[in-house]
C-alpha cells in the first residue's frame, strides 16, 4: 500500500511539473522579449489545457507567456502574397506556372517547396477566388 501510494504521488508530481513547464517560453524561446502582436493560437491553446487540467499551473503558464513576450507569433511574417504577383505567374492560358510560382515562394518567404513531390494536393479555384484576387480567368 504504501508503494502504490508513492506511485500515485510520483505520478501526480510529474504531471503538475509538465503542466508548469508546457508554455510558449520552452517551445519558442526565439520569440521572448516580443512586447505585441498577434497571440499564437497554438501557444494560447496549450496554455488553455493546462488551465483545464490544473488551474494555477495553466495561469502561471500564461502569465509567464505574457509576460516574455513567447505567446505572440513572431513579427514580419506573413503568408499572404500581392495580387499583382500572381498576375505574373499566369500564362495565356489561364494556368498557373509551377516553376514561377516556386520562384514567387522563394523570394517571398526564402524557403524552397518541392512543388514536384507526388504527395502535393493541387485544386483548382474558383473564379470567385480569382475575382477576390482582381483576376480575371482566361481560358
Amino acid at each position: 500500500m504504501r508503494i502504490q501510494t508513492r506511485v500515485i504521488g510520483g505520478l501526480l508530481v510529474a504531471a503538475l511539473f509538465t503542466q508548469l513547464t508546457a508554455c510558449g517560453t520552452l517551445f519558442f524561446p526565439d520569440r521572448r522579449g516580443q512586447i505585441e502582436g498577434r497571440i499564437d493560437p497554438v501557444v494560447a491553446g496549450l496554455n488553455a489545457i493546462g488551465i483545464l487540467f490544473y488551474v494555477l499551473p495553466g495561469l502561471i503558464a500564461f502569465g509567464i507567456d505574457f509576460a516574455t513576450g513567447a505567446i505572440y507569433l513572431p513579427g514580419g511574417l506573413t503568408a499572404q502574397v500581392a495580387p499583382q504577383d500572381l498576375q505574373n505567374l499566369v500564362d495565356a492560358d489561364g494556368k498557373i506556372d509551377p516553376l514561377k510560382l516556386k520562384a514567387l515562394i522563394e523570394v517571398q518567404t526564402g524557403h524552397s517547396l518541392p512543388l514536384n513531390d507526388p504527395r502535393l494536393l493541387q485544386h483548382s479555384g474558383s473564379i470567385e477566388q480569382l475575382a477576390a484576387y482582381g483576376l480575371r480567368p482566361a481560358a
